[in-house]
């Protein structure tokens, strides 16, 4: 089993180049497969009168998208920087200037955003890319992800993603059940998009089936934006990612009961043989009361002491001797 782990960083850079450069490093250093980032041009996505969400209190969203844009430079430096040192990039689009400019950087991967799942024009130009495609379904019935799947399936590759658009999300809202209802529905690879707190909704979502996992970060918790309230740190993702391997070894490899091999010191430590209860002679024929068991386990095992009940005694034991098949006659 192969999980891997996307670092949503959106738009927690807040519009510097240098913090978005920064995050790219602590998500690699935490382990993350990709980073990925939230193309916003504010005059192509939204009216200027477009409501804001609670936490943009001194400036409007059309304004936050305008003054955290970067331009194309800067977004091909970002990719490049993602590649060499080894990490996946992913880019939101919200419009199709933003995916033509992409394109333009030679993008691998793009993410579909819950609110843009209906932008039908979006995802037909996604397509004509044939790159690599995340489908978030964040805020959408079957009968739209249905039609975006349509339109998406004939691309190079399609991910379609389980996520509740709630932030955070309660654990009663996850939605864990619909990752096995897509895998079986689409036939297709499924990830989770995890806005809970915290990674245990990730962890289950392995065991559902997920195979990409997709969490928000940020330098800190308290920082200004959309995500960082309830985006992971860099130490959190970090302690995910660990936890998402330590899963993986407890899934991927089964275990023969019949192969003993690594217990083989504490079965001599643990179990018990048989012993004798007190001083035999040549030719005493052991009853049941000549025999007990104890520690440790490197004689004759405990549960063949019927067995030896009834044989004949070859040579002198004394007591509290573990019992050898040379001590006594087979037959």
């Amino acid at each position: 089993m192969t999980v891997k782990i996307i670092a949503e960083i959106g738009s927690v850079h807040d519009g510097s180049f240098g913090n978005a450069i920064k995050l790219i490093d602590e998500s690699k250093r935490s382990g993350a497969d990709f980073v990925k980032f939230q193309y916003h041009i504010a005059e192509h996505e939204s009216l200027k009168s477009a409501p804001s969400p609670s936490y943009f209190s001194e400036e409007s969203r059309f304004d936050y998208f305008k003054r955290t844009s970067f331009s194309l430079s800067q977004w091909y430096k970002l990719k490049e920087y993602a590649k060499k040192i080894k990490i996946g990039f992913m880019v939101s689009p919200f419009c199709i200037r933003a995916i033509q400019n992409l394109e333009r950087i030679n993008c691998q991967n793009y993410k579909v955003a819950s609110g843009e799942i209906t932008n039908l024009p979006l995802l037909k130009k996604l397509v004509k890319t044939k790159k690599r495609i995340f489908l978030s379904t964040g805020m959408s019935n079957w009968e739209e992800i249905d039609r975006a799947v349509k339109i998406l399936k004939s691309s190079k590759d399609l991910i379609i993603f389980q996520c509740s658009s709630l932030y955070p999300c309660p654990p009663e809202y996850a939605g864990l059940n619909n990752i096995e209802l897509m895998k079986s529905k689409y036939n297709l690879k499924v990830g989770f998009s995890d806005h809970t707190q915290g990674h245990v909704a990730a962890l289950l979502s392995v065991m559902f089936g997920a195979k990409f996992i997709e969490k928000h970060v940020t330098f800190s918790k308290s920082m200004y934006g959309s995500d960082a309230k309830n985006a992971s740190t860099f130490d959190e993702l970090n302690s995910l990612v660990n936890d998402i391997k330590y899963l993986g070894k407890l899934i991927n490899n089964n275990v023969n009961k019949n192969d003993l091999s690594l217990y083989k010191e504490m079965r001599k430590i643990f179990f018990k043989s048989i012993v004798t209860k007190r001083r035999l002679k040549t030719g005493d024929i052991i009853k049941p009361s000549d025999l007990t068991l104890k520690k440790p386990g490197n004689g004759l095992s405990a549960e063949k002491i019927q067995n030896i009940v009834g044989k004949k005694v070859k040579v002198d034991i004394e007591k509290d001797t573990i019992l050898k098949r040379e001590h006594y006659e087979k037959n």
